[in-house]
């Protein structure tokens, strides 16, 4: 059994930086990346892991970190929504998102881009139907999700015309 104090030192890679830091053991990922180290681009909806708001990638795989511990990133390589951009360049699914209105409120947005950026780094033409399973877990009560899935649609034709990766 853990004592709700207790803290623990990790080490991980934070959007291509190593991160160092103390952290209580019971707190999740999303708080620790939110509140502690200050980026508010993954957003905390349901804190039980049914919206998608929170999705970001760690190790290769998208998660939702509202259902990880804080503790268990030490070693791990994690990308937020805020490590996609390169010198202010967006990224294709970020210019789609834009451009194909793929976002009302924004409040699901990071999730939806972080999902949508696991896909196209799999699946350079993913069908309709891929698309729509790839953001599922995530809750938009805004769109309808068809400007989502046209978004995705679009960053995937970009992501074949340009050559290159999704993010």
């Amino acid at each position: 059994m853990v004592d709700e104090g207790t803290v623990q030192a990790i080490e991980f890679t934070l959007n291509g930086e190593k991160v160092r830091a103390t952290v209580e053991s019971r707190q999740l990922l999303v708080h620790f990346i939110r509140d502690t180290l200050g980026l508010k681009g993954t957003h905390v909806g349901c804190d039980t892991g049914s919206c998608g708001a929170c999705s970001l990638i760690y190790d290769g795989k998208l998660i939702k970190s509202c259902m990880m511990l804080a503790p268990q990133a030490d070693g791990a390589e994690i990308e937020t929504i805020e490590g996609l951009a390169r010198d202010g360049e967006l990224t294709p699914v970020q210019q789609a998102f834009h451009e194909e209105h793929g976002l009302q409120c924004g409040y699901c947005t990071p999730g939806v881009v972080m999902a949508a950026t696991f896909l196209l780094r799999r699946t350079l033409n993913p069908s309709e139907e891929e698309i729509r399973r790839s953001v599922r877990g995530n809750i938009c009560r805004c769109t309808g999700y068809i400007n989502i899935i046209r978004s995705i649609e679009a960053a995937a034709g970009a992501t074949r015309a340009g050559g290159e990766e999704a993010a």
